[in-house]
């Protein structure tokens, strides 16, 4: 009787504390410095399935009026296949979790003019009311804070070719390791250090798995050459793994990487073939530090002649489809389990 009056009392608080997640994700303060939209808030408050964009893609990632129309295509993905789509960003001063249609046309008419907003950025951003296109580490911040364990990007930031010298590395992999949030990505663009940039987030204590294969994908080419320690193989895998990282508080994020669709993997190999063309080229003009990645990217740029930019909207689209049924499937999970 007392084992059964234990387990009902167990059942009753974890139910409690589910609905305390999603009716105040984020404390009073809190509240009146971030606007959630109408459809986010909802959708958190009934425990259904959210996924958290970036902005940066859109203000930085390609010229207007076409980084409106993949906002809106990569959001239509998300809704499609059962998730409720937060872009975050920063506007006037506001963070905002969840865009209208209005929104994210201003922010894609700003292009540029928006500010790149790391987690560094923030406290300035909104001090000075301006406007912040969120990177890795920003969105992941706004998503914890609002309690979305989702956030689907292009490709994560990390540690910069000899990292060792310059110590150039970015900000998204110490933001994986302070803040529990499932970051979905087709991994990390070559023109970084691999191999270190594992060794970087294993140092910090994050789960690094990969989705249908055993190696990181290198964002434009399905393989790098560095294995992963966690193989997951569907939403369901993705979605308990990322569970039990919230209930043990382990206080870190997950990477999970998503290899590029094989029908993009020939220009991915093109791509690739480019990057170490202007790696090579970078070396011999002795082109280091904080020359060296804007080089390699308008490089590689005319090296392709906007191929990278075609594979990278792609990529974006297939990680928001995913993710979407990861958010899907962690939604149920959590459903059944208060039951």
């Amino acid at each position: 009787m007392a084992a059964s009056s234990s387990s009902s009392s167990s059942s009753a608080l974890s139910r409690l504390s589910n609905i305390q997640n999603h009716l105040n994700p984020i404390d009073s303060l809190a509240k009146n410095l971030v606007k959630i939209s109408p459809e986010v808030s909802e959708a958190l408050s009934h425990g259904h399935a959210v996924v958290a964009l970036e902005s940066t893609i859109i203000s930085h990632g390609m010229p207007y009026p076409q980084n409106f129309e993949t906002a809106k295509e990569v959001e239509a993905i998300v809704r499609n296949n059962g998730a409720v789509p937060a872009t975050i960003a920063i506007l006037e001063g506001l963070p905002c979790v969840g865009l209208s249609t209005e929104e994210l046309e201003r922010l894609a008419k700003l292009g540029s003019k928006a500010q790149k907003t790391a987690r560094r950025d923030i406290a300035h951003v909104v001090a000075t009311r301006g406007n912040g296109a969120t990177t890795v580490s920003a969105t992941m911040f706004f998503a914890s804070m609002v309690g979305i364990p989702v956030f689907v990007t292009g490709g994560i930031g990390g540690v910069h070719r000899h990292g060792e010298h310059t110590m150039d590395i970015s900000s998204d992999l110490t933001e994986l390791g302070r803040t529990p949030v499932a970051v979905i990505s087709a991994g990390i663009k070559s023109i970084l250090d691999i191999p270190r940039t594992l060794e970087y987030l294993e140092t910090h204590g994050v789960c690094v798995a990969a989705y249908k294969t055993n190696e990181f994908p290198a964002f434009f080419t399905e393989t790098s050459g560095s294995k992963v320690p966690c193989r997951v193989d569907s939403p369901e895998d993705c979605a308990r793994l990322i569970d039990v990282n919230m209930k043990l508080k382990l206080g870190s994020g997950l990477v999970i990487g998503v290899p590029i669709p094989r029908e993009h993997a020939a220009s991915g190999r093109v791509i690739e073939s480019a990057i170490q063309s202007a790696l090579r080229e970078a070396r011999e003009k002795n082109i280091t530090g904080n020359a060296e990645t804007p080089f390699l990217l308008a490089r590689v740029n005319e090296l392709t002649g906007g191929l990278s930019l075609a594979s990278n909207i792609a990529l974006v689209k297939n990680n928001a489809l995913i993710g979407a049924k990861i958010s899907v499937a962690l939604a149920q999970l959590r459903q059944q389990e208060s039951n």
